[in-house]
């Protein structure tokens, strides 16, 4: 589950309120920045060499995962915003071209019952695949308290299942109905597999799928929390965030909290497979949360969000490492909280989410910037 509650999730358990959609920026744009309404124009002397032009898309609530469709013309993406008539996260889209005005009216796409959470383009750009807890609960499911002092801990919801609607917010089908969790999907650049992970094995594991559900397959099956994959832009391989525990303290925590459908999002690292499961490698040993990872359009790196840098645990930017775990490069310099990045199809864009631009409040936006290597 990549979805903005691992934002207020993650951050509050780092005294901030983001991991995904709460972020608490400070309000304060570098000196550098040159602000022409929610446009950053150049970031090139802010330490941002890679981002020009950098546009903010939303402009409230907790706003995160957004993705491009195939022909880089729309997004798709979660979010909160009350303004929106939304109690959790829901599914919206719109088209790049309207939002960059400023007069974003995004179109909600999910059923507005239960959360949603991991929307993702199909390749006829017509249809999404999402994940949802609609069918068995009309309500947003209710989340972990938070214990002060205590882990932060994230819901493993079991009402999740994997839907395909179409641009008008008609559910197509249900792809999956297993008992348990079932999100996170995503989908081959090739257009023809599906990646998400699942609790059905008793672990949350990787699995793949076709476009209509059938031959599943499941990818990893070593102890630990393997999510929010990514097919690299040729298809052949995947490359996630995982939570290892390895010392017995450390195993018996992570399946005492995954009986109770929670899980402790605080320590990942970065991993890649091929998409059989085959050659299996860690790619970051940072510490901390190491997540949200895509690879750049080149297929030899990967950009990705980690605080392993902060003192005090928070504290996420981007991050760029080769895919043998050299030549580690941070992308993002700007606010306490940038995730959830995606290189367009062309590789020509990135967008992610950030709380940079968010007036001191604590909402997290969607932002588009022109990518230079």
């Amino acid at each position: 589950m990549k979805n903005s509650r691992i934002i207020a999730i993650l951050a509050a358990a780092f005294a901030i309120g983001t991991l995904g959609c709460k972020g608490s920026g400070s309000g304060k744009n570098h000196e550098t920045d040159q602000v022409t309404g929610d446009t950053l124009v150049d970031h090139r002397g802010t330490g941002e060499k890679h981002l020009m032009n950098v546009h903010q898309l939303t402009h409230g609530g907790n706003n995160a995962e957004a993705y491009f469709s195939f022909d880089n013309t729309q997004l798709v993406f979660q979010s909160d915003y009350e303004k929106w008539g939304v109690k959790c996260d829901q599914i919206f889209t719109f088209n790049i071209s309207e939002a960059e005005k400023d007069t974003l009216e995004p179109k909600m796409l999910s059923t507005s019952f239960g959360r949603t959470t991991c929307s993702y383009f199909l390749p006829d750009g017509k249809h999404i695949v999402y994940a949802s807890t609609h069918l068995a609960d009309s309500a947003c499911p209710p989340v972990p308290e938070y214990v002060p002092g205590g882990k932060y801990l994230w819901p493993v919801y079991a009402g999740y299942d994997i839907f395909t609607a179409d641009l008008d917010g008609n559910i197509i089908s249900r792809l999956t109905s297993e008992e348990g969790y079932d999100a996170e999907a995503t989908v081959s650049p090739k257009g023809d597999k599906i990646v998400f992970t699942s609790t059905r094995s008793g672990d949350l594991e990787l699995y793949t799928m076709n476009l209509d559900g059938s031959d599943v397959k499941q990818i990893t099956n070593q102890l630990g929390y393997d999510g929010g994959a990514f097919f690299s832009p040729d298809g052949s391989k995947l490359v996630f965030r995982s939570s290892r525990p390895k010392t017995a303290e450390e195993i018996k925590e992570y399946k005492d909290l995954l009986a109770q459908g929670l899980v402790a999002p605080t320590n990942m690292e970065i991993y890649t497979c091929n998409i059989d499961g085959s050659d299996l490698k860690q790619i970051t040993n940072l510490g901390k949360a190491n997540w949200a990872p895509f690879y750049h359009p080149d297929g030899k790196r990967i950009i990705f969000s980690s605080n392993h840098a902060s003192e005090r645990g928070f504290g996420f930017n981007l991050f760029m490492i080769n895919e043998d775990g050299t030549g580690l490069e941070q992308i993002t310099t700007e606010s306490e909280f940038n995730a959830f990045p995606m290189f367009s199809y062309d590789g020509k864009k990135l967008v992610f989410s950030s709380n940079r631009n968010n007036g001191g409040t604590r909402h997290t936006n969607i932002f588009i910037a022109d990518w230079v290597d």
